[in-house]
């Protein structure tokens, strides 16, 4: 179905209500906490082949969700208490019945928001969503326009980028940026805070580039754990830049941890300004094109999938679904290395599990840390990752990593090396094993 039918075939309304947002009160004792969140990835169709992309996107997933069986999910999203629904992808646009969902989703009181790499947003495109009732369109910009393109693999479409900004701001969107952060981009935030501005952004959120799908075959543009110290004094330039050009600063769930810039950071998101743990099945959820629901839109494979909404239902999994609420049950048990005799261990439990679980195997231990960092300083020690093995090419796979603790000193040997561990469909819970991986161990 194209564009200009499915614009055609929108109900006429009035109004739509406001959406409840993202806002979630703490449940009753003895029950489960609603998501506030559903980040959907509509389909996993694309018209870029980005090298840090987690899905691998570019071709529609087998068997996606048809427009009845997705206008039916977003009922249960409603009646389980969800606020606002994420659509990604890929690139949801590039189904034209995102516009009957996105009216369905408003209709039933929810917000509604796109996340896009903007390539193909025109301004028809954006008045249709927009008209749809869709209320805000964050671009993915990473960085300025050299490394932007180089990391999106198409010429001009930076520009683009920003030009998709501009027709989702006049269609009447409100409009936002996200911003990976790694060997390429962290130096360019600076400068890319005032394009932003100048352009309108109302958000800007950013979050570490993860070692999973494309970017698992591109370990050069990982930031390596020591290169924090270096990271954070910018971002706390780029904060106060932030907060002189009215734009809010939004940290992705693997920035930062219990560092001085903590309370900067997470002024906007937390009361208390800290983190407070992976947030995966306990305040959010994922959601596949093929129906496929997981604790996290960040992470894959069957250790994180509850299972297909098809066969299940929605309340069933986010309720009973243990790899949904694995985040939630787990233990200080399931720590391990540095993090398990961390300070902060039973609140940050490890940091994001998208981070630690690709880098390491399974979650629990974690060095793109900034408290962790400055702790290595502080003893003359640094961090730094080793890939040991490779990534197959399934949506978001992982390789192997090491993490290599040694002297700051130049030519000093390795003090410690943390090689990965056996994954959760090993042992769900605990701290797992160390796995056999060739060259793991060696310094």
């Amino acid at each position: 179905m194209k564009l200009r039918e499915a614009r055609r075939r929108l109900p006429v309304v009035e109004s739509l209500p406001p959406g409840r947002g993202r806002r979630v009160l703490p449940p009753p004792r003895g029950a489960v906490q609603r998501p506030a969140l559903a980040v959907w990835e509509f389909t996993r169709a694309c018209d870029q082949r980005c090298k840090a992309c987690g899905p691998r996107a570019g071709v529609a997933r087998p068997d996606e969700l048809t427009t009845d069986e997705a206008l039916r999910l977003v009922d249960e999203l409603a009646e389980l208490g969800v606020g606002e629904v994420a659509l990604i992808g890929g690139e949801a646009y590039l189904r034209a019945d995102v516009l009957w969902v996105i009216r369905r989703i408003r209709e039933r009181g929810m917000s509604c928001s796109l996340t896009t790499g903007g390539l193909g947003l025109t301004q028809t495109r954006a008045e249709a969503l927009v008209e749809a009732g869709l209320q805000l369109v964050s671009v993915s910009i990473d960085g300025l326009e050299a490394s932007h393109d180089a990391l999106r693999g198409t010429p001009g479409g930076w520009r683009r980028c920003f030009e998709a900004l501009a027709h989702s701001r006049r269609a009447g969107a409100r409009i936002a940026a996200n911003t990976q952060i790694n060997r390429l981009t962290w130096r360019e935030l600076l400068p890319l805070c005032d394009l932003l501005a100048d352009a309108g952004a109302e958000v800007w959120q950013m979050f570490l580039t993860m070692p999973h799908g494309n970017a698992a075959d591109h370990p050069e543009l990982l930031l390596q754990p020591f290169e924090l110290l270096e990271l954070f004094p910018e971002l706390e330039r780029v904060i106060a830049r932030c907060a002189a050009r009215r734009i809010r600063f939004w940290p992705g769930n693997n920035l930062g941890y219990f560092g001085p810039l903590e309370g900067k950071l997470r002024r906007l998101q937390q009361e208390d300004g800290h983190y407070k743990g992976c947030s995966a099945g306990r305040t959010g959820l994922g959601i596949e094109a093929d129906g496929t629901i997981k604790s996290c839109p960040s992470v894959g494979g069957a250790v994180n999938a509850g299972g297909n909404w098809r066969d299940h239902g929605l309340r069933a999994l986010w309720e009973r679904a243990p790899e949904i609420r694995y985040v939630e049950q787990r233990g200080l048990d399931s720590l391990w290395g540095y993090c398990r005799e961390c300070y902060y261990a039973d609140t940050c439990m490890g940091g994001c599990t998208a981070m630690s679980e690709p880098l390491l195997g399974r979650p629990g231990n974690n060095p793109y840390c900034h408290h962790r960092a400055l702790e290595m300083d502080r003893m003359g020690l640094r961090e730094r990752v080793e890939q040991v093995a490779g990534a197959d090419d399934q949506a978001f796979a992982h390789g192997l990593f090491r993490v290599v603790r040694e002297p700051k000193a130049a030519g000093a040997g390795p003090v410690t090396i943390e090689g990965p561990r056996t994954g959760r469909e090993a042992a769900f819970f605990g701290p797992g094993a160390p796995l056999a991986v060739a060259g793991a161990d060696e310094p």
